[in-house]
């Protein structure tokens, strides 16, 4: 016996309508994301200064090769992945350490918790405020009253090592969120595992490498995938302590492009940094989720 066509016609029609409620809103978002690219990419292809309203029409390839020849793009090219790959290391590194510690049990622990957590829900601005007005000055920072308490003469650390300072800053942002993850995986390990292997005769250090060290691999692949894509953007930690100086020795990608565009308002060069940006960050986020997919598989 047939089904009544009523049966037949109510998915089609759940369907249509399910299409008709999320048009509008998927309408939105590939206005909102496709309409700055095409922008972008069409500015890139020209002749566009703010300030110098003669020069104008059709540049080719000028701008790109403009920019991938000037040795300020590949310093900073430089300065990112040197800025990405040390808060990597130090973030991954020091979350996975201080993860175990506090899996351990200990007095305060619920305090000491809450403090290594709370500095990844400070904004990047004020973040950077701190550190150069309170922590860094060269005469009223802290580090400076303590070089002196120990007869040292105080540095400046934004003049003397600007990428490494503005790096330490950025590693203390993001180091939260890496305990923040890596801690939960830790805490997801049977304990009895870890008894069983400490019954059979490991150390610490056994357990740490043939034990925990395993289980967390999925955990730090995950973090390593997300601090990556925001890591590439960093910008407010440059623009509030060093401004990309001295000269461009702190100057990442995301900075160099608002230069191009807010300081020297070139914007078909600025526009060309941005698709080479745009390239660079899918090459990174497509090797990042295949290497995640593999470790998922495992």
């Amino acid at each position: 016996m047939n089904a009544p066509p009523a049966a037949h016609a109510t998915p089609k029609k759940a369907r249509s309508a399910g299409f008709a409620l999320l048009a509008p809103a998927v309408t939105i978002l590939l206005v909102w994301s496709i309409v700055p690219l095409v922008l972008t990419l069409w500015y890139s292809f020209r002749n566009y200064n703010l300030v110098d309203p003669t020069l104008h029409g059709f540049a080719g390839v000028n701008n790109y090769w403009y920019l991938l020849t000037d040795p300020d793009f590949l310093r900073s090219l430089l300065n990112t992945a040197i800025l990405v790959g040390g808060v990597l290391v130090v973030s991954v590194g020091g979350g996975t350490l201080l993860a175990v510690l506090y899996d351990q049990e200990f007095i305060g622990r619920g305090i000491a918790r809450v403090l290594a957590i709370s500095p990844f829900f400070v904004m990047p601005t004020v973040s950077a405020l701190v550190w150069k007005n309170l922590m860094l000055h060269p005469i009223y920072g802290v580090y400076s009253w303590m070089m002196r308490a120990v007869g040292l003469t105080p540095i400046d650390w934004l003049q003397r090592f600007p990428m490494a300072t503005v790096m330490m800053i950025v590693a203390w942002e993001w180091l939260p969120f890496a305990i923040l993850i890596l801690l939960t995986a830790v805490q997801s390990l049977d304990s009895e595992q870890k008894e069983a292997a400490r019954m059979d005769g490991a150390g610490p250090i056994a357990r740490f490498r043939y034990i925990i060290l395993p289980h967390l691999s999925r955990a730090i692949t995950v973090v390593v995938m997300i601090e990556t894509i925001y890591l590439l953007t960093i910008f407010a930690e440059i623009s509030v302590t060093t401004a990309g100086g001295p000269g461009v020795a702190s100057t990442n990608l995301a900075f160099l492009i608002y230069s191009r565009a807010l300081l020297q308002f070139d914007v078909g060069g600025a526009s060309a940094g941005g698709v080479i940006a745009i390239i660079i960050a899918n090459i990174v986020a497509a090797f990042l989720v295949r290497a995640v997919a593999r470790n998922l598989e495992v």
